[in-house]
């Protein structure tokens, strides 16, 4: 299988064995969990609000869309983790505006024990981009 590794400084590093993005076959973009670091920082952003962590999750994620030549649109399934399942309304207002009702992509979110740096919210997604 043919691939190739994404990375943007515009997001934050991996700090583990993984790596931001993965292109499959040149088509299909696998985009690793992220979470609510500033990339420059390499501090955690919004402190316990979930909205203003989910606002740098989504910054991130779009960071490294751009970098593998992609954009919201290409995007066809999202994974949403969260701490507490009584976010989801607030997660998802910041969610809901980077894509459309009628286009929007296939969703999971669950509720699980804990996140890396006991963040709020993580979100991994799949995208299509076309030759």
């Amino acid at each position: 299988m043919s691939h190739k590794i994404i990375c943007t400084d515009r997001a934050p590093a991996p700090v583990g064995p993984y790596n931001q993005a993965i292109m499959a076959k040149g088509q299909m973009l696998f985009v690793a969990g992220q979470i609510p670091l500033d990339p420059q920082t390499n501090q955690i952003v919004g402190g316990d609000d979930v909205q203003q962590q989910t606002e740098q999750v989504m910054a991130n994620i779009e960071a490294i869309l751009k970098a593998a030549g992609a954009t919201w649109q290409n995007v066809v399934k999202t994974t949403v983790f969260l701490a507490d399942m009584n976010d989801f309304a607030a997660m998802n207002a910041i969610y809901a505006r980077y894509f459309e009702p009628a286009t929007a992509p296939a969703r999971a979110a669950v509720e699980v024990a804990r996140l890396p740096k006991d963040v709020r919210v993580e979100i991994e997604c799949i995208a299509m981009i076309s030759d």
